[in-house]
């Protein structure tokens, strides 16, 4: 009964709407110095990281073609976190914190996430090779 009663209020979210200008400019400020301003991986701060930064523009290559929404969601909103960083993925990870907005995963299941991991997510999908 529990699984209906979260299951409704997720379906009952509208998927969040995503701005891909405001995707591009959060990636600018919180992620390019490590991830680099072609989200190639060689931001100016890569050299002094232990664990290289990833290619932001092969995801969807990397995972047979298809964008891994729910892993870069949660890579983002720090429920998945980077154990290299020594703390949050980004350090600032507060600032993506939140689930208050849905957005649909590959398999088309809404994740739900905050309104800045939805427009970052919707700009790294207009990246990929």
């Amino acid at each position: 009964m529990r699984f209906l009663v979260v299951a409704a209020l997720c379906f009952a979210q509208p998927l969040a709407a995503q701005d891909v200008a405001e995707g591009e400019r959060l990636y600018r400020l919180h992620c390019a110095a490590c991830h680099g301003a072609e989200a190639d991986g060689g931001g100016p701060m890569a050299p002094v990281l232990l664990i290289q930064p990833a290619d932001l523009t092969t995801l969807s290559e990397r995972n047979d073609g298809t964008f891994p929404v729910f892993r870069v969601v949660k890579r983002i909103d720090g429920r998945d976190p980077l154990v290299s960083h020594g703390s949050d993925m980004p350090v600032y990870g507060w600032f993506f914190e939140g689930t208050g907005v849905a957005i649909a995963s590959q398999s088309g299941q809404p994740i739900m996430t905050s309104q800045p991991v939805a427009d970052l997510v919707t700009w790294l999908k207009t990246v990929q090779d």
